[in-house]
């Protein structure tokens, strides 16, 4: 299990997950993959790098090394979709972002509960437990959801995507006070534009721990390539990663 997550344990009570910066296919899932699925060119690239100052704030960080492409942990294990209506991928995906068969044969029901089982849900589990003692320990806590998509996908949204889309389940996965703290951020500068509970209102994870009644928060921030890769090849630019990390860590310091 060890070399399926990478998890720091802190004290803040913040907990930062990164469900899709994974790149990691075992070789067995692999097999039955066309070639190009194992670049998994649609991993939120770096994700964990940009958030890496979660350290510094003594703030938790939990990331999986399993692709998206294996399954994808910020879906609902009975593959509900979130966004009824629209283009989504599934629990486990069966096409790419822009439209290619990921498996050369179709996935087994079984195939999808092993995957359910060895993966999904220790990944919950740890969540689940890390919010409720951070709960114990502060009388709160507050779970930030990270990701980021190419700039254009238009299986997903038309034109290009702004730079930083909050969401917080249309308001129900978090306090206001919360949501207005982002919100105070995020409008005292104008490098990079933002939205609230747009095209991503907040994937399962954010839906499903966010219970503001019971004092658990959560947020999504999904960021727009655009602002630290070079979307052509996916390598990362120092300078504008460093400017955009900026940001992010008055959004988190904002919390707490």
């Amino acid at each position: 299990m060890a070399k399926d997550y990478l998890f720091h344990h802190r004290n803040s009570p913040i907990l930062i997950s990164v469900p899709h910066d994974g790149a990691v296919i075992p070789e067995h899932i692999g097999n039955n993959m066309h070639n190009f699925a194992l670049k998994t060119p649609d991993r939120d690239f770096f994700v964990t790098q940009l958030f890496s100052f979660a350290k510094d704030f003594d703030i938790s960080l939990l990331k999986t090394n399993i692709s998206r492409y294996v399954i994808d942990m910020n879906r609902p294990s009975d593959d509900t979709s979130l966004y009824p209506g629209q283009a989504v991928t599934e629990l486990c995906p069966t096409s790419s972002f822009d439209n290619r068969d990921i498996y050369k044969n179709t996935l087994t029901s079984e195939d999808i509960k092993q995957r359910i089982t060895t993966y999904w849900q220790p990944y919950h589990q740890i969540i689940a437990d890390k919010l409720q003692v951070l709960k114990a320990q502060h009388g709160f806590a507050i779970l930030i959801d990270a990701h980021s998509i190419k700039s254009h996908v238009p299986r997903f949204f038309l034109g290009q995507l702004p730079d930083i889309n909050i969401g917080t389940n249309s308001g129900h996965s978090c306090s206001q006070e919360i949501e207005n703290k982002f919100n105070i951020v995020l409008n005292s500068q104008r490098q990079y534009s933002f939205v609230f509970n747009a095209r991503f209102k907040g994937g399962y994870i954010t839906r499903e721990y966010g219970k503001p009644a019971e004092h658990i928060h959560a947020i999504q921030i999904e960021i727009s390539q655009v602002n630290y890769l070079d979307e052509s090849n996916n390598r990362f630019q120092v300078e504008k990663a460093e400017k955009l990390k900026t940001l992010l860590i008055r959004l988190v310091n904002s919390l707490c």
